[in-house]
């Protein structure tokens, strides 16, 4: 049983062992990678949304922890990576909208499998999809969680390490960038941040050759053991030697975030025609060489043959449809919008309009009470 309290989501290593994806048959490197890919996707996504880094370091301790309890097979890498980085920025107060980090996930995407770079259209039905399978991907990762999203990171112990033990200055940020390297392994769920940090502080200090008290073991101090520090330092030096991580289409469903067919980009230039095409596609006046049309320019021939060949393009003739859809979607928006304004405005000039009308109730009050003062002036002020 895992148990999502504050400051308590660890696992050992028979539970790590038995994770829900190596139950629907994934092995151990499968799952590594995928894992080290989408803590990728997290970090590359947030540099370019102009994250800080505690953002990204809670979505990627949030990415690891949810695929503690689910499997790969059933929740694309992908998806939940996004979902990751909507649910931290929320809880690092530093929020983004989902149109951004959709289009960021798109382009991403787009240049990892090399392709044509294609942005999403706000009113298109692929980013209405998109839009709703993030919201619910953010759901998935809060009710598999509990709601309890509290993460404690190794970087704010780094600091005060290095300043207790008196090291140099260039050891703090190499402590950082492995405490940033960390993340994509599973250290985040089986060690608490404290022997994290001691750990990433004793692989920094042996790599600049900087001596640290052991009589007695500095790591004492931090409340740290260490078998511990031992682990880390191992899980790191694992981590290096990995190469780049790339993606595995292992779940059941598409996750894709383009919205063409994953193709490549031809490196090559337009496709060159044969000489049955030309002979072919060529008119008959061409072939009489008596006949007038026969003085007509090779380059007039030409023209009109790169013509006929964009019309009975396909493909080009789906995008002009593509196109046409887009436009109508977009007219037919901003009716509505007008359409609205024009009711507002409406409503709000009968609004406006409706003190100026008297009942008649209100016209007998007037005249009578007019009549009265009349009364009286007249009563009180005789004229003689």
């Amino acid at each position: 049983m895992i148990y999502t309290a504050i400051d308590t989501f660890y696992l050992t290593d028979d539970q790590l062992q038995n994770t829900p994806s190596r139950k629907d048959g994934i092995d151990e490197a499968t799952e590594t990678t995928l894992r080290i890919y989408g803590c990728d996707l997290i970090q590359e996504s947030g540099i370019l949304l102009k994250l800080p880094q505690q953002v990204m370091a809670t979505g990627q301790v949030l990415f690891h922890r949810f695929y503690c309890k689910k499997s790969f097979v059933r929740f694309n890498v992908k998806r939940i990576a996004a979902g990751c980085v909507l649910l931290a920025s929320k809880l690092e107060e530093n929020p983004r909208r989902a149109r951004h980090i959709l289009n960021v996930f798109n382009r991403m995407e787009c240049r990892r499998e090399n392709l044509h770079i294609q942005h999403l259209e706000a009113f298109s039905e692929k980013y209405s999809e998109l839009k709703m399978d993030l919201i619910r991907s953010e759901r998935y990762l809060l009710r598999e969680l509990g709601f309890i999203c509290h993460v404690e990171h190794p970087h704010k112990f780094i600091s005060n390490y290095l300043a207790t033990l008196e090291t140099p200055s260039e050891l703090r940020q190499e402590a950082w960038n492995l405490a940033n390297d960390s993340l994509r392994t599973t250290l985040c769920v089986r060690f608490k941040s404290a022997v994290v940090a001691c750990g990433v502080v004793y692989a920094a200090a042996r790599r600049f050759h900087v001596p640290l008290p052991e009589n007695p073991p500095w790591w004492k101090a931090f409340d740290a053991d260490k078998t511990g520090i031992d682990e880390v330092c191992r899980v790191l030096a694992h981590l290096y030697t990995l190469s780049k991580a790339r993606y595995i289409p292992v779940c059941k469903q598409g996750g894709s975030f383009t919205t063409t067919p994953s193709q490549p980009v031809p490196k090559e230039g337009p496709p060159m025609l044969d000489d049955t095409d030309m002979t072919t596609k060529a008119s008959p006046a061409a072939v009489d060489p008596d006949s007038k049309d026969s003085l007509i320019k090779p380059a007039a021939k030409l023209k009109d043959l790169t013509k006929s060949d964009e019309g009975e393009d396909p493909s080009i003739e789906r995008s002009k449809d593509r196109e046409r859809e887009r436009h109508k979607a977009r007219d037919h928006e901003r009716d509505r919008e007008k359409v609205k304004v024009r009711r507002h405005r409406s409503k709000d000039r009968g609004h406006a309009e409706k003190p100026k009308h008297h009942s008649s109730r209100d016209r007998d009050y007037h005249a009578a009470s007019y009549s009265s003062r009349e009364k009286d002036r007249h009563r009180h002020h005789s004229y003689g």
